[in-house]
């Protein structure tokens, strides 16, 4: 039986160091996600390739028709959606560029339809050509939902050309889209093999973007021959597309390594993104330098479009200036969001910002210090997130503290957690062995509440500090205060925001735990 304070102190201490290492490079990673999303301002994009108009039939697969063995889908809901290229260029715009979309549509409905689809989507259309002797690219998916269970692709109908553009048309296509290239701080070529994408039209772009300093990222159709992208940037091809074009099984980290290794060298690419589904991104730069970014698991719906979120993130961060590597940690966010949804649907960078935060659950990144935590409360009130602070020593963490936390973090969206210094609770005249545990051990428990989101120290006599700088939207206390009798009430209500005084559970105080204590340390001799 434990029964002194230094016995209990050394304890925690043992536990609580392992975490408190890591800290600071966890809590670095989180900050450096959330503020590369909010410095990706508003670039102008050019998206290059195969357009496609997605068209979606809902319904409910009710049972087996009595005509034939094929389950018969009671249709109540329509919907198109832009695909292909055109759907790089709605990612792009849905993370706050501005785009330029440059492809070939045909002269019949379906083209008038996806034109109407890209002026609803804010997207330049000065680029797309007309082809009346092409087709617009259908592709028609028909979704069955079976006993209230989640809805699932039944069906696939495409109509489609696949022949090459060529004559006038990829003339006229060559004449919009060139000069303009200068004009543009990315280039993004999405290739579906459609026939948009030809070695003349690709080779071009490149070559003109190349002399402006544009970069150009490519995501290739699967296949052998990638010579036509010889002198992009950079490619974004996934476990299938790499084997065709290298003939390299892609079965671990460095398998992914040397496959982009032999691109980087035989196209003259500056790096290659290789996309690895669940394992993440690998890495690979011109120099031979490689690493893999892991990506956090998700429950997978579809994975349609997964692929040009994943380039429409890169092509924006690059775009922005942002670091390859920061590049493919964004994307891994933004292709995790995508392959939870039904269909090709924008990412945008709230949503990105909400999960990055939602799912920081661990320990360390929890603890955070006034600079990092002022930035990250930014992004959550970007949301629209209810900020609650608290305040208080929190030396031994006892049921009426965890009871008032979870009543606090009830309150809203976000519970931040400031705590004494330790010289700042030898200053409240707690008594001489006060605090019992050190500032990082009681953040480090703190931390470790699901009902917490962060943790700050603060070593001032008062939080008012904390306060004018985070202004969150309620002040809370647990105990018996008075509204006035809450440190910082007047400054909270001065700007706008609430203040509020929880319930506590009787009977448990820090100091009659302490009292108890010293009294057993007395009583054992």
């Amino acid at each position: 039986m434990i029964r002194t304070p230094a016995a209990v102190t050394s304890l925690f201490g043992t536990l609580c160091n392992g975490l408190t290492d890591c800290k600071g490079l966890l809590a670095t990673m989180l900050n450096h996600l959330v503020d590369l999303i909010q410095r990706l301002g508003t670039p102008r994009v050019l998206v290059l390739g195969d357009a496609i108009l997605d068209r979606y039939i809902w319904g409910d697969a009710e049972r087996v028709s009595q005509e034939a063995p094929v389950i018969l889908l009671r249709a109540d809901r329509d919907e198109v959606r832009l695909g292909g290229a055109a759907n790089v260029a709605n990612m792009v715009r849905g993370l706050g560029a501005e785009v330029t979309l440059a492809t070939v549509a045909g002269a019949d409905a379906d083209s008038a339809v996806f034109r109407r689809e890209l002026a609803r989507a804010g997207i330049g259309g000065g680029a797309v050509v007309c082809d009346s002797s092409r087709p617009t690219t259908v592709k028609e998916r028909f979704i069955g939902r079976a006993q209230n269970r989640h809805p699932h692709q039944m069906l696939r109908v495409d109509r489609e050309t696949r022949a090459p553009v060529e004559g006038h048309i990829a003339t006229e296509l060559l004449e919009r889209l060139l000069p303009s290239v200068g004009d543009h701080q990315a280039v993004l070529i999405s290739d579906y093999g459609k026939g948009v994408c030809t070695p003349e039209i690709v080779q071009r772009v490149i070559a003109a973007a190349r002399e402006a300093r544009v970069p150009v990222i490519v995501d290739p159709r699967p296949g052998s021959d990638y010579a036509l992208y010889r002198g992009a940037t950079a490619v974004t091809p996934n476990r299938l597309e790499t084997r065709l074009a290298t003939g390299r099984e892609i079965r671990t980290s460095e398998d992914a390594f040397e496959a982009g290794r032999q691109m980087c060298r035989d196209l003259e690419l500056d790096h290659a993104y290789i996309t690895l589904d669940s394992d993440g991104i690998a890495l690979v730069s011109a120099d031979g330098s490689a690493q893999q970014l892991p990506t956090r698991k998700r429950q997978v719906y579809d994975i349609t479009g997964a692929g040009d979120m994943v380039l429409a993130t890169i092509g924006v961060g690059l775009a922005a200036g942002i670091a390859p590597v920061d590049m493919a940690r964004l994307a891994n966010v933004a292709g995790g969001l995508e392959v939870e949804r039904i269909g090709v649907v924008p990412v945008t960078r709230e949503e990105m910002l909400a999960d990055i935060l939602a799912n920081s659950r661990g320990t360390p990144e929890k603890v955070c210090t006034v600079d990092d935590l002022e930035r990250q409360i930014a992004a959550r009130r970007s949301l629209g997130q209810k900020i609650v602070f608290t305040n208080g020593c929190f030396d031994i963490l006892h049921a009426g503290h965890v009871t008032y936390l979870q009543q606090a973090a009830d309150e809203g969206d976000c519970l931040i957690v400031a705590i004494n210094s330790d010289a700042s609770v030898r200053r409240l005249n707690k008594g001489p062995e006060r605090p019992i545990f050190n500032q990082e051990h009681r953040a480090t428990i703190l931390a470790a509440l699901e009902a917490v989101d962060y943790v700050v120290v603060f070593d001032e006599a008062t939080p008012h500090v904390l306060l004018e700088r985070l202004r969150p939207d309620l002040l809370v206390k647990g105990g018996t205060y008075q509204r006035h009798e809450i440190v910082g009430w007047e400054l909270v209500e001065r700007y706008g925001g609430s203040v509020k005084a929880l319930g506590q559970v009787p009977g448990i105080s820090t100091t009659r735990i302490v009292e108890r204590l010293r009294e057993d340390y007395r009583k054992a001799g």
